[in-house]
């Protein structure tokens, strides 16, 4: 009997200690990100996890494999907050990696695309910019003949974890653009208002528009604009493409320079007359919506004033007075 009681005591104390190790909230030593690797073992997870004082002993959490069951999901994790190893585990079976926001804004171009992968942790630049020139088959259907993926990535907020590739991420981004394209309902004979004969130049036109007006109410006006150049065959005279066919050479400084105006680029639009070989960044929808409805107009030129605004222009020489104006706020 004595010995019946002692294995009931000895039984309970263990189940005691487990749920005691099981259900226990564990404050971590502050905020701390552990990286569960694709192909990491249940037994590994555990020491990791005891290793990074996230839980007391590994015992707690192969306890848990052996009783819950599931299937544990790699990934990066964050702990900050007290938690019950029952509630890692439980994390670790729903998938509830770290994931890191990236915010792409309109009119970022591939370049400033890479930087923000890069600043949030999310891989190097230079992987970022190979991998958007390889894979443009993304796009294939949308643009047979690219080069890269510039202009079909998407501005807006994303979120990603540390192990998302690269392909991953564009295909994302292109998925995001694809869904804007539809909620517009791009329509191919009224692209730049007929003269676009793909969209891959309708979202260039676009590109253009964003880079160059501030303003969402302004940008139709603009549109309006470049198509009026364009049917007259005057160069566009752009500084966001000269911007860009620096950048393609290596040469920006941030500053346009004489010879920067002088490069032979095709996508230099004061040498060149038509629009450029494809897009120089990622353009929102009000641009997007800006080529798709153009507004009618009789200007051939416009400048920003010091407000940030548009002046448009009909005439050349109240362009030039619209410029010295700009000129004079800027002193």
């Amino acid at each position: 009997m004595k010995f019946f009681l002692l294995l009931v005591f000895l039984v309970f104390l263990v189940l005691g200690a487990a749920a005691w190790l099981v259900y226990t909230p564990i404050t971590p030593p502050g905020e701390v990100f552990v990286d569960l690797p694709r192909g990491t073992g249940t037994q590994a997870m555990a020491q990791k996890l005891e290793d990074e004082h996230i839980i007391r002993t590994h015992y707690a959490f192969l306890i848990l494999r052996l009783c819950k069951g599931g299937s544990l999901k790699a990934g990066e994790y964050r702990f900050a907050d007290p938690a019950s190893p029952i509630d890692i585990y439980s994390r670790i079976v729903r998938g509830d990696v770290y994931t890191r926001a990236v915010t792409i804004p309109e009119g970022f171009n591939l370049y400033d695309i890479a930087a923000a992968i890069q600043n949030a942790g999310l891989g190097s630049q230079q992987a970022f910019l190979e991998a958007a020139r390889k894979n443009t088959d993304l796009i294939a259907d949308l643009s047979p003949h690219a080069s890269s993926l510039e202009g079909f990535l998407y501005p807006d907020t994303y979120r990603f974890s540390h192990h998302t590739t690269m392909r991953t991420m564009l295909d994302t981004m292109v998925r995001r653009f694809r869904k804007e394209v539809d909620t517009l309902q791009l329509d191919q004979t009224t692209l730049c208002a007929g003269l676009c004969t793909s969209l891959q130049q309708a979202v260039t036109l676009a590109s253009i528009v964003e880079k160059e007006v501030h303003f969402d109410d302004e940008r139709a006006q603009a549109a309006g604009v470049f198509i009026n150049r364009l049917n007259r065959n005057m160069p566009l005279q752009t500084d966001p493409t000269v911007v860009y066919a620096a950048l393609l050479a290596g040469h920006w400084t941030g500053v346009i320079h004489r010879s920067d105006l002088d490069r032979d680029s095709p996508y230099n639009t004061y040498k060149h007359a038509g629009l450029p070989p494809a897009p120089i960044c990622s353009p929102g929808a009000a641009a997007l919506r800006a080529v798709l409805y153009p507004a009618p107009t009789d200007a051939l030129y416009f400048v920003a004033d010091s407000t940030g605004h548009t002046r448009f222009a009909e005439s050349l020489s109240e362009h030039n007075v619209n410029v010295a104006d700009y000129r004079k706020s800027q002193q």
